[in-house]
């Protein structure tokens, strides 16, 4: 089948999809760090085992979305029961030494008093001593009080985790 573009047609293609992909950049929205701020605490808190600083991060009425169940609490001290629920979780499946780290977010939009972040995770842990790793993202909303950005509410999704694969020395 005969090529309906010419050479001169090829090169104007190309150059304009070569600008599109460097001018990318440029368009990507500057993320405000205070916005931040509760998205990091949160994440240590929860690697420091002190779900009452993590807790401390969100509104009272807080949504969160997890993958054990009952996998939704809101309401009022919903961060707690999510906090209790993760812990019987753990122990009845062998979990122990979970830390979940981010990246920089891949989605940032806010408007005035209201901000919605995703940030890819990761997060390690052992299940009855085989070390595993779940790749997903934590998808944020929150919202700015007198005190501070506040989470409202937050989900964690991904594909199912795996063990990590170790090669012992021979």
């Amino acid at each position: 089948m005969k090529s309906m573009l010419n050479g001169s047609a090829v090169f104007r293609i190309a150059v304009l999809a070569v600008g599109l992909l460097t001018a990318a950049p440029a368009f990507a929205q500057k993320v405000d760090p205070e916005v931040m701020v509760p998205i990091t605490k949160f994440v240590n808190a929860f690697n420091k085992g002190d779900m009452a600083a993590a807790a401390a991060t969100a509104t009272p009425e807080a949504y969160i979305i997890d993958e054990f169940p009952p996998h939704l609490w809101t309401g009022a001290k919903a961060m707690d029961a999510w906090a209790t629920d993760y812990g019987k979780n753990a122990s009845a499946t062998g979990v122990t030494e979970g830390i979940v780290t981010i990246s920089k977010p891949t989605r940032y939009v806010a408007e005035k008093d209201h901000a919605y972040v995703i940030v890819p995770a990761v997060y390690t842990y052992k299940e009855k001593d085989v070390p595993m790793i779940e790749k997903g993202q934590l998808t944020i909303s929150l919202r700015h009080a007198a005190d501070g950005w506040k989470i409202t509410a937050w989900t964690w999704s991904g594909p199912n985790p795996t063990a990590v694969k170790t090669t012992k020395p021979q």
